[in-house]
């Protein structure tokens, strides 16, 4: 893939998350976090052939829920439409209060003892995230969601 089809498929997915706030927010024109420095994390997981459903099944069923406990506001959730990527990526938006409380909100998370025991207990059968993708980024004046 090259860098340019990449950075458009970045840029659709900041687009969606913003579509999908909007439609979760309807009745304001402007979503707006704890003061103007929130920031957007969007994270991409590779999965082992085979290992993307064991993945979602761990967000679906902890990894979300935790991240709530850590102050991590999960804006949304998606896998590729096309092959080969919709066979083991799975593509997310969190939201942090900050870009130095994000940080804090990671080490927290993975120091969190009922992340370990799921993390463990998830991958009891082969790991299912081979990679990992992290960008920080900032809403644009004219972004809907801020």
């Amino acid at each position: 893939m090259s860098l340019n089809r990449k950075s458009l498929g970045w840029l659709a997915i900041v687009f969606l998350a913003g579509l999908a706030v909007g439609r979760v927010l309807p009745s304001a024109p402007v979503a707006h976090a704890q003061g103007d420095r929130r920031v957007f994390e969007l994270r991409t997981y590779t999965a082992p052939e085979g290992k993307l459903p064991e993945l979602q099944a761990r967000f679906r069923n902890h990894t979300m829920r935790i991240f709530n406990k850590h102050n991590m506001t999960s804006i949304g959730y998606w896998v590729p439409q096309d092959a080969p990527n919709s066979q083991n990526t799975l593509i997310y938006v969190l939201a942090h209060p900050s870009r130095e409380a994000a940080k804090k909100n990671w080490a927290d998370f993975q120091a969190d003892s009922e992340w370990q025991k799921v993390s463990t207990e998830s991958q009891v059968n082969g790991r299912i995230v081979s990679k990992v993708e992290s960008v920080f980024m900032d809403p644009t004046d004219y972004s809907p969601i801020k």
